[in-house]
């Protein structure tokens, strides 16, 4: 792990202002603040259920995604005008990719019929949580680009990332069940039949 000798404050922004990507200075309650800072904080609540869940595939899309993040991060601190500058940006294939995760997922888990109530499982509970930040991106980010319509592809990709959400917390919540399943079974097995 690499480590620098740079101090983390800089007393620059003591007085509620900050700089923003694109070079400006805005007040931190700016609706850009606003919804790059809730990114950020979308951000840590999918690593949190990166690091509780158990599995690898799901590790790695949750990655992905947190790639992609920091990209949707840097088009939300740059202004319209300093867009065309930024080296990446989300596009449609950023969204292709998601609807294909959901398809997937989809189709080996199903779906649920009734409304589902968050906290099968600690990991399936972080992606609850992560869904419902992911919806809060999306409104300010529809705040945000009403004026210019810069952040459509933006909107499309948060959009379809919290429908992914919803289905992995799900896949995450029948894995659960499955394990649980094996686990009484296991334990009813050596207890030649009879629960413990």
């Amino acid at each position: 792990m690499e480590t620098t000798t740079w101090k983390i404050y800089t007393r620059k922004g003591d007085k509620g202002q900050t700089r923003i990507l694109s070079g400006e200075k805005v007040a931190k309650d700016d609706a850009r603040v606003k919804a790059y800072g809730a990114v950020d904080e979308f951000q840590s609540h999918l690593g949190l259920a990166r690091a509780l869940t158990g599995v690898n595939s799901l590790k790695s899309i949750l990655h992905t995604i947190q790639e992609d993040l920091f990209v949707a991060g840097a088009e939300l601190a740059s202004i319209p005008e300093a867009l065309p500058r930024l080296q990446k940006r989300i596009d449609s294939e950023n969204t292709q990719q998601l609807e294909s995760w959901i398809d997937q997922f989809a189709m080996r888990f199903g779906l649920p019929r009734h409304f589902v109530v968050p906290g099968k499982s600690p990991d399936s509970a972080a992606l609850h949580v992560a869904r419902a930040v992911c919806r809060r991106c999306e409104r300010l980010i529809v705040m945000l680009n009403r004026p210019t319509g810069v952040y459509d592809a933006l909107l499309v990709y948060f959009n379809r990332l919290s429908d992914l959400l919803f289905v992995l917390a799900w896949s995450s919540e029948v894995i659960a069940i499955i394990e649980e399943v094996v686990r009484e079974v296991i334990a009813a097995d050596v207890y030649g039949g009879k629960r413990a």
